[in-house]
């Protein structure tokens, strides 16, 4: 008898295996990103983590899927498959830009419905939930979003000049955008999981005082870490940032190694 085909997750991609890590990073895409952002987080990180990035329907693998239009349907699709994923382990959501508002969203899912609640949550480049930041970028012809691709500086010139492959990546762009800038929260909107929030000190998407905000929305503990650059500053900082994820990890699972 053949062995069993091993289930491949539909909404998880595993870039660095480590069975016997004893903590998960969950990490979520900012707007048209892919899960595959995160291959450079997860191989610097150590072999105690263990990194899986969400893959959402309309791109690369996942092309012919239709994309979804709101941040909360992100969140439940993911959620239906994390359980498993995190059995037995402590765990943190890590999400930039929109990928700050899924994480979010997923961790009042978890903490409402479990299995377990995050032991941080990392909110990257984006506004707290209760701050309204529509920039209708979702309403711009092609050239125009491409124009706030280059500007944010964040996808390869490369991709941007190769008509083509715009093409098969624009509608992913655009519904994101769409469920991105149309998120938005009441103040009352709250979760227990600690809050660290990540920013850019030349981010012209997103200002230090909407990233602050992040604060009122966990009755658990709060930091904020700004960095120097733009909207992705998380490629100048990629070092600091994979040594904050580790000490935070660490220090909510106790002192010492991780918690088995």
């Amino acid at each position: 008898m053949a062995p069993p085909v091993p289930h491949r997750s539909q909404w998880f991609r595993t870039f660095h295996p480590r069975p016997e890590a004893r903590a998960t990073l969950v990490c979520l895409p900012y707007a048209g990103g892919a899960a595959q952002a995160f291959f450079s987080l997860s191989a610097r990180l150590p072999d105690e983590i263990e990194v899986i990035a969400a893959q959402y329907p309309g791109r690369q693998d996942r092309l012919r899927e239709p994309c979804l239009e709101s941040v909360q349907e992100m969140a439940r699709g993911a959620f239906e498959e994390l359980g498993a994923r995190v059995e037995g382990r402590p765990f943190a959501l890590f999400g930039h830009s929109m990928g700050g508002a899924v994480a979010f969203e997923l961790a009042r899912l978890l903490e409402r419905e479990g299995p377990a609640a995050p032991s941080a949550l990392f909110a990257s480049g984006r506004r707290a939930p209760s701050v309204s930041g529509d920039r209708g970028v979702r309403f711009l012809d092609d050239d125009g979003i491409v124009e706030v691709l280059r500007e944010l500086d964040g996808t390869d010139s490369r991709v941007l000049d190769e008509p083509e492959l715009m093409r098969l990546v624009l509608p992913a762009i655009r519904a994101d955008y769409g469920a991105a800038e149309t998120y938005h929260t009441g103040t009352d909107a709250l979760v227990g999981t600690p809050i660290v929030a990540l920013a850019g000190d030349r981010d012209s998407h997103v200002r230090l005082d909407e990233v602050s905000a992040w604060g009122a929305h966990t009755t658990g503990a709060f930091d904020m870490r700004v960095f120097s650059g733009g909207h992705f500053f998380l490629t100048d900082h990629e070092p600091e940032i994979a040594a904050l994820v580790t000490d935070t990890l660490r220090a909510t699972a106790g002192s010492g190694p991780l918690a088995g």
